[in-house]
């Protein structure tokens, strides 16, 4: 689906912005919403917070850096996951990074969000995996073969069901290819 410039979302929704690693997600809420890439913490934007997990990478980094990246993950993960839940708790509209490819997580935000009123979107942005391998190339963060495997193996499907235009339990799916990720000018709430 080609969105065109924009896309509008309720507000008090969480938007989670979705994609193989390396397919253009922070690259996206870069241009969207001027990110630079060295905050530390959720950044807001009116009434909407925009979390990234390199904010959680960032804000770690000077305590677990002697660490292997096999021990970090799992607590930079974390934090980001409880600062999107922390946001969506507070009512907060929320555009957030995300893997996509753990059902678990979704499920627990989409709970999250119908508590407060509000509704879960999914953003996909579907790419070749040569295209993602490429992207973490540039961007000089690879993933190992093996956990690059796993997130292809549980994209695929995930991609397939949501172009039958729904997702449970997500309100909303919007499937972008790279040319309609970059022609995405805003993401609006209300």
């Amino acid at each position: 689906m080609d969105p065109g410039p924009a896309l509008r979302f309720p507000a008090g929704s969480l938007v989670l912005v979705a994609g193989l690693p390396g397919a253009g997600k922070s690259t996206l809420l870069n241009r969207i919403y001027r990110l630079r890439g060295d905050e530390t913490a959720p950044v807001p934007f009116g009434d909407v917070r925009v979390i990234d997990s390199r904010q959680s990478r960032n804000w770690w980094a000077p305590a677990l850096r002697p660490l292997p990246p096999r021990l970090r993950t799992p607590l930079v993960h974390a934090t980001h996951v409880w600062r999107i839940g922390r946001a969506v708790a507070a009512g907060h509209g929320v555009v957030a990074h995300t893997r996509g490819t753990w059902p678990h997580i979704l499920h627990c935000f989409s709970w999250l969000a119908r508590l407060r009123g509000g509704e879960v979107h999914l953003v996909l942005i579907d790419v070749d995996p040569e295209t993602a391998r490429a992207g973490q190339v540039a961007r000089g963060r690879v993933v190992t073969g093996a956990t690059f495997a796993r997130h292809c193996r549980r994209w695929l499907p995930l991609v397939e069901r949501a172009r039958g235009g729904t997702l449970p339990p997500a309100a909303g799916v919007t499937v972008l290819d790279r040319d309609a990720a970059d022609r995405l000018k805003v993401i609006r709430f209300g």
